[in-house]
């Protein structure tokens, strides 16, 4: 895609910067725009490289790229959109990984619907000794995803994202319901 592009100049011919002898020589200056003509397309990447790197602005094929780049794993079914956010968030979820919260932020990420989780666990710092644990003794984790109308998810997708996000000691249910 962008290895060729036809007529793209080169804001540094690399003719203009030889010395005065080669600049009337015509083969040197054929050869030196042959070489402007195969380094232009590296060069105005180069140039354009911060919008190659953002997730919002980076070209199509690039969108992949920079989730590999990133350890996020994109579906390849997901609309663009919903994979250029993914991108975009997947620094910030990095920070909430394993907590509730990233896990429903990823999950309506991910889906483009509401999350509502229901778990079991909980956290408490206490300066006395045997202060009760938190939470309840049996864990669990229930995720109700509520869509818009008309939109679908793969379940069977959902469901190896949560498990592999999740603490693996802890069973989950999943329902999936349309507005």
């Amino acid at each position: 895609m962008r290895r060729a592009v036809a007529g793209l100049d080169t804001p540094y011919p690399i003719g203009s910067l030889l010395p005065a002898v080669f600049q009337e020589d015509p083969g040197a200056m054929r050869w030196t725009g042959a070489l402007d003509e195969v380094l232009a397309p590296a060069i105005s990447t180069l140039d354009c490289l911060a919008a190659y790197t953002d997730p919002m602005l980076a070209p199509d094929d690039f969108v992949r790229w920079l989730a590999g780049w990133l350890g996020t794993v994109l579906d390849e079914n997901w609309p663009l959109e919903r994979q250029r956010a993914a991108v975009a968030h997947s620094v910030p979820l990095y920070r909430l990984r394993g907590t509730a919260e990233g896990l429903r932020i990823l999950i309506e990420l991910v889906t483009g619907g509401e999350v509502d989780l229901a778990e079991s666990g909980g956290v408490r710092w206490s300066a006395a000794p045997n202060t009760p644990l938190p939470g309840e003794p049996v864990a669990r984790l229930a995720v109700r995803v509520t869509l818009p109308k008309g939109a679908s998810v793969d379940v069977a997708a959902l469901e190896e994202l949560i498990v592999a996000e999740k603490p693996a000691h802890v069973p989950h249910g999943l329902e999936v319901v349309e507005r």
